[in-house]
């Protein structure tokens, strides 16, 4: 997930689970303070100015006091954050992170610049799950260009291990569009979730379109 450690917000979840009813599983919605149902239909993400419609129903996870949130990133989960997660970048302008972080911190995840090609984005995510994420090797997959909102865009396929001893799978289609980043991005674990979320994800990647 694009703003806290995986486990971190997965640790929320259950402390949540403690006070009311969860249902967690194939999109059947958490009950919980923390996530919202994501219905199929038609819905704006991140800072509004994409909307995707997924296939079946999505828990979103809401924005948390006590983090301290992108704007242009949403994120959600079918399954529980540490299973699967699914990341929106709406239009990051350049010279902005994907995640909120110190100065100070000895290990930085690199700001989006609008003349970031291909590699550099995808050196950026792989940045990002290193340095928040916790992922102890990482390895690319593959990188080719794939169109994205009626724009030339790439395709970045991944798998890493976290700190957890998962492996985990991903996928990010993405392009840069009048200097600004949009980008879709699926990661979960590669023994059964990666296989279960993959087909919404191209499902949701295809219905994304900008607004205005």
């Amino acid at each position: 997930m694009m703003r806290t450690p995986r486990l971190i917000l997965a640790a929320a979840a259950a402390a949540t689970a403690l006070t009311g009813c969860s249902s967690v599983g194939e999109g059947g919605g958490f009950g919980s303070e923390y996530y919202s149902l994501v219905r199929v239909r038609s819905v704006a993400v991140g800072n509004g100015s994409m909307a995707v419609t997924p296939p079946r129903p999505w828990n979103r996870t809401r924005k948390l006091l006590f983090f301290d949130d992108v704007r242009w990133v949403e994120d959600w989960t079918l399954n529980g954050p540490i299973l699967d997660g699914l990341s929106f970048v709406t239009g990051l302008p350049s010279g902005r992170y994907l995640i909120r972080q110190r100065r100070t911190d000895d290990r930085q995840v690199p700001k989006f610049r609008s003349d970031m090609t291909a590699p550099e984005v995808a050196s950026m995510l792989e940045s990002l799950f290193r340095v928040r994420g916790g992922a102890t090797e990482f390895r690319t997959l593959g990188l080719a260009p794939r169109q994205f909102l009626g724009a030339n865009g790439f395709q970045y396929d991944f798998e890493h291990l976290d700190s957890d001893e998962l492996w985990r799978r991903g996928r990010a289609v993405g392009a840069v569009i009048d200097g600004r980043l949009y980008l879709v991005l699926f990661d979960a674990a590669r023994s059964h979730y990666y296989a279960a979320g993959i087909n919404d994800f191209e499902s949701i990647v295809n219905s994304a379109r900008r607004r205005r």
